[in-house]
């Protein structure tokens, strides 16, 4: 015989999730998550519902209410102020006491006789005292004798039934028919705050010296820690420090020979010293690299470093595993190749061979090292040559056991292979704010990054330039490029970095239309003057001080543009959801000729009227200026000033 379900609650549409529930939504410890769904049954009864909340790895629930708003739409939020993995979804229910309280209080409003419903009442009471708490069960049997003593008199009953006490013990105890649970369970991945604020600074630890005969150090880097703290950055990340291999090394500006005074490309790893899980000797002992994580502790700079999945030729792994690398039919291993360029110091490693396992194994313990040493942000080299499976698989292996290490993506690739790699777990990832320099580009890519459903588990990181990376802008716009660039990245975004070299404006290319540097610490000791001009070091740090003292600047999806008529100025502010921190930019985007416009700024959205005067301090200057009403004139020459970071003062 079939099985029957007579009638059910229908749940649908239940968000945030993300590809229906296949990934984990990302939110931020502290942040207030509103959770949306449609729900409805047949008939007429009253239905409630709840949000349930969890850790993944606890079997305790914790409940948060959701309200009906219209057209069967719910809504209802819950804050979670724990860095871990939780699970949430939403359970409805008919309510029977409600539906049957409601309809008996419009009977006595209009004076029928309530004897049937009282019954009725009386017995869905006695229903509800088999799951009443012991607390309430001597006044759920008071309220069972009022009725029944009432005998059906609807005033007598309405005046039991409007009794704030009987109210309260309904509303504390529900008695919970057709109880559906959406399912499957919703996973949320609660990340730290630096997951959502942080200015990053690169350097390569060999190039903090003052000889090129003299290798900077672990040490050495110790040294260079006042030096960015006083520029303002809190995290500082250092690209491979493993042993660089010798075989096939690449020299200076990448040239295929290396002399014997070539140190090498750091993302050749692995030598005779050692692989992935050692420190090249140049630079210094474990103890060294402890030492520079505490001072920089000290400081308030957490040290990120990089994971690069890749070995030389001389790495350990090609004797001790050959079997983990591409083997070409004629015995020898495959090297790295992006044609027309080859990368002969490289073997990549083949996650699908047959002891494909051991390895995915061997490079989980790889990062599981170095979280053994205290470092707990990684930015990883070319994830999106390696599995996505592999990375869903890893990142979660890891997270579960720590939940405050932080991924970052270096993938330079197409949009959905990068979201991917989001939705499989990493934090953050580099964009391509690097190569978007107009003002229809910028709206447009910001627009997609912080408005729309990626916001769920994307979060950029905006490096104004890489070792890699020399965009076209800062080759040709000189020092107001480089200003303009600094400021729209630690702006526009709340994850921003620099790479050691920026501040001093550095800007030739290896040739004509290449983003490579010459004479890129990529290859070679590079010494730099830090008293050199141009000079960017006061501005950085007066950008990083004014995104640390003011909290509109801390949060990535509250971006908004403003009217502006002319294509070289941009207008964009921040604010907190009170509007007790507003930060308006207004910056001129050519680096090459003054610009002026007029900005229309929606004052109601601030609270204020439309003919208001307001105080905008301008916090790169101090300079404060007397605004009124919606739209107001500015004049930008990059020769003097590319950008205002205007406060609004009431």
């Amino acid at each position: 015989m079939e099985s029957f379900i007579r009638t059910a609650i229908i749940i649908e549409r239940l968000s945030p999730s993300v590809d229906g529930g296949l990934f984990p939504v990302k939110v931020i410890v502290g942040e207030t998550i509103k959770v949306r769904a449609a729900i409805f049954k047949d008939g007429h009864e009253i239905i409630k519902a709840n949000i349930k909340l969890k850790k993944k790895k606890e079997d305790k629930w914790t409940y948060f209410p959701l309200h009906s708003t219209f057209n069967n739409e719910w809504e209802g939020e819950f804050t979670v102020n724990e860095n871990d993995l939780f699970v949430y979804t939403v359970e409805a229910w008919f309510d029977p006491l409600g539906t049957w309280l409601d309809g008996t209080r419009k009977k006595c409003d209009a004076q029928m006789q309530v004897q049937s419903e009282v019954l009725e009442g009386v017995k869905l009471l006695k229903k509800l005292n088999e799951i009443i708490s012991l607390e309430h069960e001597n006044s759920l049997w008071r309220f069972v004798k009022l009725l029944e003593l009432a005998e059906g008199d609807p005033e007598k009953v309405n005046k039991i039934l409007t009794n704030q006490d009987f109210a309260n013990l309904i509303e504390k105890n529900p008695l919970k028919f057709l109880l559906t649970t959406f399912e499957p369970e919703l996973e949320l991945w609660v990340e730290r705050k630096k997951a959502e604020y942080s200015s990053w600074y690169e350097f390569f630890p060999r190039s903090q010296t003052d000889s090129v005969d003299k290798p900077g150090t672990l040490k050495s880097c110790i040294e260079r820690l006042d030096y960015v703290k006083q520029l303002g950055f809190d995290v500082l990340y250092l690209p491979p420090i493993h042993p660089i291999g010798k075989t096939n090394r690449k020299g200076k500006n990448n040239s295929l020979i290396a002399d014997e005074n070539s140190p090498g490309s750091p993302w050749g790893i692995g030598s005779h010293e050692g692989g992935h899980k050692s420190i090249h000797p140049e630079l210094g002992s474990f103890e060294d690299l402890e030492e520079l994580r505490l001072a920089a502790e000290e400081k308030g700079i957490e040290l990120a470093l990089d994971i690069a999945i890749q070995c030389s030729p001389d790495h350990p792994y090609v004797k001790e595993h050959p079997e983990w690398f591409y083997q070409l039919p004629d015995g020898t291993i495959k090297y790295a190749e992006n044609p027309p360029k080859k990368y002969q110091d490289i073997y990549p490693l083949d996650f699908n061979c047959e002891q494909a396992e051991a390895l995915w194994h061997e490079m989980k313990d790889i990062f599981e090292f170095w979280i053994s040493k205290g470092i707990k942000i990684f930015r990883v080299d070319n994830p999106h040559t390696k599995p996505f499976k592999f990375w869903e698989w890893v990142i979660r292996e890891i997270k579960l056991k720590h939940p405050e290490v932080i991924f970052l993506a270096e993938a330079f690739t197409m949009p959905k292979p990068m979201q991917y790699l989001a939705k499989a777990g990493f934090t953050q990832s580099y964009t391509y704010f690097t190569w978007r320099n107009t003002k229809e580009e910028l709206i447009e890519y910001m627009n997609e990054l912080t408005k729309s459903e990626a916001t769920l588990y994307f979060k950029g990181n905006f490096f104004a330039n890489t070792p890699d990376i020399l965009p076209k802008i800062l080759q040709e716009g000189g020092k107001p490029a480089f200003e303009q660039r600094l400021i729209l990245a630690a702006t526009l975004n709340s994850n921003y970095g620099i790479f050691q070299g920026f501040e001093f404006c550095e800007n030739k290319p290896i040739e004509a239309g290449s983003e490579e540097y010459l004479d890129s610490d990529k290859y070679e000791i590079k010494v730099r003057d830090f008293n050199s001009e141009p000079n960017l070091t006061n501005l950085i740090s007066v950008v990083n001080s004014i995104r640390r003292d003011n909290q509109a600047l801390h949060y990535y999806n509250n971006l908004e543009f403003y009217p502006s008529s002319n294509d070289n100025i941009l207008c964009y502010g921040k604010r907190t959801s009170d509007n007790s921190n507003i930060i308006i930019v207004v910056i001129n985007i050519s680096p090459f000729q003054a610009h002026e416009d007029t900005v229309d700024l929606p004052l109601e959205t601030f609270g204020l009227s439309d003919n208001a005067t307001y105080e905008m301090v301008d916090l790169i200057t101090n300079i404060s200026y007397k605004w009124s009403g919606r739209k107001n004139y500015v004049r930008l020459d990059p020769g003097y000033q590319s950008a205002h970071i205007f406060k609004l003062v009431r």
